[in-house]
């Protein structure tokens, strides 16, 4: 057996035991790096692994902890904790619920408008569907509300913190995809690459994140008009204030512009913006009187866990894409990518489907770091803009999070939703909003200035 054909057959052996690893319920950090160790140790011994490859190893590591693009995450997680933890998430809704109770669908369009707030001033999915799904779902059903439109409606305003910035997935998305951008210049024999930042990518989704967003409340008004008995409107909700309504939304309004307004307008990097968020979220819990030390322990306990299993994922993710290389793993998937029928959109078709596959089963996060390293420098060399593929990405991502029956949002809706709540309720109710999802996919397809004309206006 020839040593190509020797790397080919380990290749195969390394992702069957990824695989295998995934399938066993065991953490994700682990089976990476476990089945990297695994395959470069097997192939030590058998002579057809160069050993030098792992002694990069370090230096990765060391390169993901000094990472000031990666520190936003943790920042963005304490951000998007405090808001939900303090209640001011909740305050939110409450207030849109009841400026919106008395139209038809009124409860859906608030849900809607304050997943969008939530996503643009938390940016994590899992908070802000078990956050609606116990605030509005029993009010919903028990005003009458059509079970599989409200369900759907929560989940899928949920996972727009997937697209619509500042979020956890295109902070890493921006600094997997800028890495690769420069390795597939330097491939290509440009030795002073360009770069593409986290704020490109938020300038970015920002368009496509909003035609969602209307393209989702166009569908729920479209319904209450045509069927009004699945979205009735509340004759006893009781209308807010106005000082009651600036009192709920400011924190949020306020986040928003800080946070996002500062990335856009080029006076703060994404890490800069995360950090004045998350003392902006602290302080209005602290000015609102929902934060105690008990709270603020609970906080910053849930925002250790969450990033210590990003970082976790990303050393494991390192070692395994190292492993990955030494076995001419690069070499083979832009052959077969370069061979693909179509070409560049052949490639780019098949690594979309392949990232909205993995989806039913892996987190957006191991699929970030395990699947674009790999197919990001292929795709890139290809001449594909870096943004563009980064916005399709993001919303690739955001669409297997509701996709029956492994979608993520689903999992967390169940868990919190009231018994009487069927699953297959949940499962139809998704399926419109998925279909919206894959349309404005196929926009930014079909017209990339969708997701490249903010950018080159704002940074050139």
């Amino acid at each position: 057996m020839s040593l190509h054909d020797q790397h080919v057959l380990m290749l195969v052996l390394l992702l069957l035991g990824l695989l295998a690893g995934l399938a066993s319920g065991f953490p994700v950090a682990f089976v990476l790096g476990g089945v990297a160790l695994l395959a470069a140790g097997a192939g030590i011994v058998l002579g057809n692994f160069d050993a030098s490859f792992l002694e990069a190893f370090p230096n990765r590591v060391f390169g993901v902890m000094s990472n000031e693009t990666l520190v936003a995450v943790p920042l963005f997680v304490f951000m998007g904790v405090m808001l939900e933890r303090s209640r001011i998430a909740e305050s939110l809704l409450e207030a849109v619920a009841a400026l919106f109770g008395r139209v038809r669908g009124g409860l859906v369009v608030a849900v809607l408008l304050v997943g969008a707030v939530l996503a643009a001033s938390t940016g994590i999915v899992g908070a802000t569907v078990v956050a609606m799904g116990l605030i509005s779902l029993p009010t919903m059903l028990r005003h009458g509300y059509c079970p599989r439109l409200a369900s759907g409606a929560i989940c899928a305003s949920g996972t727009l913190g997937q697209i619509i910035p500042p979020s956890i997935v295109l902070v890493l998305l921006g600094d997997q995809l800028g890495n690769a951008y420069q390795q597939a210049q330097l491939k290509q024999g440009i030795y002073a690459p360009e770069t593409v930042s986290v704020g490109d990518l938020f300038a970015g989704a920002l368009v496509p994140g909003l035609a969602l967003v209307a393209m989702y409340l166009l569908y729920v008004l479209w319904v209450a008009w045509r069927q009004p008995e699945r979205a009735p409107a509340l004759r006893e909700a009781q209308p807010r204030s106005l000082a009651q309504l600036a009192k709920a939304i400011l924190p949020a309004l306020s986040l928003i512009g800080l946070v996002l307004g500062s990335i856009l307008a080029g006076y703060a990097t994404a890490t800069e913006a995360a950090a004045v968020g998350a003392v902006g979220a602290t302080a209005f819990a602290a000015l609102y009187g929902r934060l105690g030390l008990r709270r603020l322990f609970e906080v910053g306990t849930e925002t250790v866990k969450v990033t210590a299993m990003v970082f976790a994922i990303l050393v494991g993710a390192a070692l395994f894409s190292l492993v990955f290389r030494g076995y001419g793993g690069d070499d083979l998937v832009h052959e077969a990518l370069a061979s693909l029928p179509g070409g560049k959109w052949g490639a780019i078709v098949a690594v979309m489907l392949l990232m909205f596959l993995l989806g039913f089963v892996l987190d957006f996060i191991e699929i970030v770091f395990v699947i674009v390293p790999i197919v990001g420098p292929v795709l890139l060399a290809m001449g594909v803009d870096p943004v563009w593929l980064g916005v399709m990405m993001a919303i690739n991502l955001q669409t297997s999070f509701l996709t029956p029956p492994f979608g993520f949002a689903l999992f967390y809706l169940r868990g919190v939703a009231p018994p009487e709540l069927r699953t297959a309720d949940i499962y139809r109710g998704v399926l419109p909003f998925i279909v919206l999802q894959l349309l404005v996919l196929a926009a930014v397809a079909a017209f990339p200035s969708l997701a490249t004309a903010l950018p080159d206006y704002l940074y050139g």
